[in-house]
């Protein structure tokens, strides 16, 4: 079966999750039953699809034609036959307990059709075992959706002993049309990837207060302000649920061993019902103010101590090939909004001190859950890392952590490598673009620049609010602004030509940098605008300038004042794009003209450039520009080349001479 083939999916639980699948297969155009045991159940799952459609609308990310038709295709089902009678893809999403999803499936059983795939919603249990109990274990697979369905991007999509290859990549190939980003698990292993390496940090953190080695403020201080995730490892408990981290402990326990034994700050909690922000009290009191996490209490010895536990955690993923350090990095960046994925952390931590913090710890306590992965103490006695092949890639130029950099012919290619984010532009971003282009511009084979975005959903989908927002001091943001309009300054003004190849979103921030491009081909999926109006701000990495020498004035203050989105097409209209291209020969495309403009002639590209940039506000000392540029190069060896080429009927073969 192929994804085309599927019309008809049914989700089998109507809870938060549940709802959440349905929305997203609706909104994905395909017709869902949703189905609960009681009209109650089931009827409160479709008021929430039916509420969240609304305030999507609101928000103008649907219009209210598409929010009506993807409620019209949910049908709210209590009977089990008549909701799976005829579907071709089931996806269970009941309480997470072994013995309900199993009865769930013996009935189940019975009533789908005989092509129907399987999937449970299951964020931790064996896959193989649930699908034992049907008589189809081949067609079964996990389909891990993460909270909220409708705005998280990561689908785990997890291999049972029995499913067939067929069955994961068709699984794979839903969720893409769901809009989500799949990552393959490829062995049934508590945990999976995301939760893996999630809980076990959430458990060492607990395990660091209960021995009375750190604090609560300095844990969470440490993993937020020094390890630098989205949150505290406490203030993380709170909002997943300390009782669905204890059960996932518990159930990993049953099955790796002691490892895993849950810390008795977690059971305590769990037994006083203080399971974090559901009940208005756990680590944190919610109901007096909540988290409030001090900047000064980090500690390193607390840094290193859950970095080596969470590096260990990997180590067991690939030693027991459940999946590749690069799909744990994207999944738990995309699961966990992690900054960074836990491989990379690790290797940039260093491998052989963390390992080394693991073998004392372990020396000194004799706690299983330190004893080192056979895989983490192989890459430390061999001096590997992680990643350690991906970063000895031959036309790399430099090492970044929010880019990639390489040199391809005479193409330099600057890839915007956040595809978590959406590739949106951070602090950390500018600064490593600022020092690629100079890395490039110092590089004489480099004749053109290709610019774009990792992933198939964003060139860039503008600023990074959410690493940039919170400052008080107005002088922070205007620094902010000037170092944007500076980094972008500098690409534009580089003597090389630049070719913006954007595929997605473009916007905000992110359209601002590719009207420092030359030129600028799409993907007819694109989507660009300044969205900077809408959210009581404005352009402020040079869009209110370079916009209307691009498109002219009237073009720029309707596309800024109305925040508009706008298709590739229009753009192209608008004189903004100078191609829009099919999705299947947009890369291939995009490539053969950054390799033809590297192709040109480099001096006559260069003054050609500085004089359009010095005419831009004044035309007397643009002319001027052109003027002495082309005196300069009636007396290079690239003009004698044209010359010859053209005589000759060939390609010239310019050397910037």
């Amino acid at each position: 079966m192929d994804v085309d083939d599927i019309e008809t999916i049914a989700v089998l639980g109507a809870g938060n999750m549940g709802h959440g699948i349905a929305e997203v297969a609706a909104l994905a155009g395909f017709d869902v039953h949703l189905r609960d045991i009681n009209e109650e159940f089931v009827q409160n799952g479709y008021d929430q699809i039916e509420w969240s459609l609304d305030k999507l609308a609101e928000k103008d990310q649907l219009s209210d034609d598409e929010a009506d038709a993807a409620l019209d295709r949910v049908t709210p089902i209590v009977d089990l036959e008549e909701a799976v009678a005829d579907v071709d893809f089931v996806i269970e999403a009941v309480p997470e307990k072994m013995d309900i999803k199993q009865d769930v499936y013996r009935e189940l059983e019975l009533h789908a059709p005989d092509h129907a795939v399987f999937a449970t919603n299951t964020s931790s249990l064996s896959i193989t075992d649930l699908s034992e109990v049907t008589e189809r274990p081949e067609q079964f697979c996990g389909m891990h959706f993460f909270n909220p369905p409708v705005r998280m991007q990561l689908v785990e999509v997890i291999s049972g002993e029995h499913t067939d290859d067929e069955v994961l990549d068709l699984t794979e190939d839903l969720a893409e049309e769901m809009g989500k980003t799949p990552v393959r698990v490829r062995k049934d292993s508590p945990g999976f990837i995301v939760n893996r390496v999630l809980v076990p940090l959430l458990n060492e953190a607990a395990w660091l207060v209960h021995d009375d080695v750190a604090t609560i403020d300095e844990v969470d201080a440490t993993t937020k302000y020094d390890i630098g995730l989205p949150m505290g490892a406490f203030e993380l408990a709170d909002q997943v649920g300390i009782d669905v981290a204890y059960d996932v402990l518990d159930y990993m326990q049953g099955v790796l061993g002691d490892a895993y034994e849950p810390c008795p700050v977690l059971v305590e909690k769990v037994e006083a019902e203080q399971l974090g922000k559901k009940t208005g009290e756990g680590f944190y009191d919610y109901e007096n103010g909540g988290a409030d996490v001090p900047a000064d209490a980090v500690r390193e010895d607390v840094a290193d101590r859950l970095t080596a536990v969470m590096a260990n955690e990997v180590a067991k993923l690939v030693g027991n090939d459940v999946a590749d350090p690069p799909e744990i990095d994207d999944a738990v960046m995309l699961g966990a909004g992690y900054p960074e994925g836990p491989a990379r952390m690790a290797d940039n931590a260093g491998i052989e001190h963390l390992y080394e913090t693991l073998s004392d710890l372990y020396a000194e306590t004799e706690a299983v859950r330190y004893e080192p992965a056979a895989e983490l103490e192989r890459l430390a006695s061999e001096g590997e890392q992680f990643h350690g092949a991906a970063d000895e890639d031959a036309g790399a130029v430099a090492a970044y952590e929010n880019l990639a950099v390489e040199i391809d012919g005479h193409v330099g290619h600057v890839e915007l490598d956040r595809p978590h984010r959406m590739n949106t532009i951070s602090g950390d971003l500018l600064d490593e673009l600022e020092d690629a282009i100079d890395v490039l511009g110092d590089e004489d084979d480099v004749r053109a620049i290709l610019l774009t975005g990792a992933g198939d959903k964003a060139f860039s989908a503008g600023a990074d609010v959410q690493s940039m927002a919170g400052s008080a001091d107005p002088i922070d943001t205007v620094e902010l602004s000037r170092k944007g309009q500076q980094t972008f300054g500098k690409l534009e003004a580089c003597d090389v030509p630049v070719l913006a190849a954007i595929d997605g979103y473009c916007l905000g921030g992110g359209m601002e940098l590719s009207m420092c491009a030359d030129l600028r081909v799409a993907s007819e999926r694109s989507e660009f605008g300044q969205p900077e109006l809408d959210l009581g701000i404005m352009p402020g990495w040079g869009g209110t300038q370079r916009l209307r020498h691009i498109v002219g004035e009237g073009r720029a203050k309707e596309i800024i004042y109305t925040a508009d989105r706008y298709e590739a097409a229009e753009l192209e209209a608008y004189g903004f794009v100078n191609e829009v291209l099919a999705v299947d020969e947009f890369e291939d495309r995009a490539w053969e003209l950054a390799r033809d403009l590297a192709a040109g002639p480099p001096i006559a590209q260069k003054y050609t450039k500085r004089a359009m940039l010095a005419g831009r506000d004044s035309t007397e000392a643009g002319l001027e520009a052109e003027s002495q540029a082309f005196g300069q190069l009636m007396n290079t060896q690239d003009i004698m080349e044209g010359i010859a080429a053209f005589t000759s009927d060939r390609d010239p073969e310019f050397e910037g001479k």
